[in-house]
């Protein structure tokens, strides 16, 4: 039988430009999850900054990385916990352009503090790409982690299916999303037709992509104050069942769930999505299949 892995999804309101505040948060939400014996805790996207790219202390935190993955790496070795501390705003040198770049990266650390996996938002969102360079064509990784194989994206990478089925192609059980998405980030027309209109595609998302490809899906969102616009609804879903926990849309939270991977096998067992990637004959070879097209 498959292992039963407890996940802590947390849900933030993070303060504007305030990380040792927004970080000190966190790490109270994490060592609860670690005191119930939690074996992952996963945070949302600019969980440190919030999104605030016109502030001139947001692309300054970018100098700042190492300090906050640094932060992490220790709690997770103090607290015996694996830890996805959402997204790092980070500022690299482009060579080429000789000027700073701003990226926004995903981190998977181990239980010994040990980063095992590493990602760069690739699909970004309009009002990102002013500010962001996104990873372009680099191929998306599948890690191997203490609770098994396991891939990351980030937030508007939901909306592309094929990042998903390029990781589960490479065997991921588990795809972690940590986000920062708004009711907001609808448009006018949009809104005008169904205000929850970004809920209804978090939700109907969420539970697409675990089902067509029998993987477990960890969502962590940000949250907040009623009218403020927060979509919350930080969930762990997994086929056959939808979501196992799902919080709230304004609050900020934890949730502690036991995620039996048995129903990741039934569920394959089922459908036959990796079973189909897997074949020599496969009719998709757009990066679909972890084998390489002749």
């Amino acid at each position: 039988m498959a292992p039963i892995v407890k996940i802590a999804v947390i849900q933030l309101y993070p303060k504007p430009m305030q990380p040792e505040h927004n970080f000190n948060k966190a790490a109270s939400y994490i060592r609860s999850a670690a005191s119930q014996g939690a074996e992952l805790a996963v945070l949302p996207e600019y969980h440190l900054t919030s999104w605030v790219p016109k502030d001139s202390r947001f692309a300054d935190f970018g100098e700042q990385w190492q300090v906050y993955l640094n932060k992490y790496q220790e709690l997770a070795k103090e607290c015996g916990i694996c830890i996805v501390p959402g997204t790092i705003v980070e500022s690299h040198k482009d060579e080429e352009r000789e000027e700073d770049r701003l990226i926004n990266v995903a981190y998977f650390i181990d239980m010994e503090g040990v980063v095992v996996g590493k990602y760069v938002k690739k699909n970004l969102w309009g009002p990102e790409r002013e500010h962001l360079t996104g990873s372009g064509r680099d191929v998306h990784e599948v890690f191997d982690t203490p609770i098994g194989k396991v891939g990351m994206l980030v937030c508007w990478d939901l909306a592309f299916p094929e990042a998903f089925r390029e990781l589960i192609a490479q065997g991921a059980k588990m795809i972690i999303i940590p986000t920062f998405w708004t009711l907001k980030d609808c448009n006018p027309a949009g809104l005008a037709l169904n205000p929850s209109s970004e809920a209804l595609f978090l939700d109907s998302m969420c539970t697409a992509r675990a089902f067509e490809n029998t993987c477990a899906i960890v969502f962590a969102n940000a949250g907040g104050p009623p009218g403020e616009g927060y979509a919350g609804l930080s969930q762990v879903t997994v086929p056959f069942v939808g979501a196992l926990t799902r919080l709230g849309s304004c609050a900020e939270g934890m949730s502690v769930v036991d995620v039996d991977m048995q129903i990741l096998e039934d569920a394959e067992e089922n459908y036959q999505i990796r079973a189909d990637l897997e074949r020599d004959d496969w009719h998709y070879d757009y990066r679909h299949s972890a084998k390489e097209k002749l």
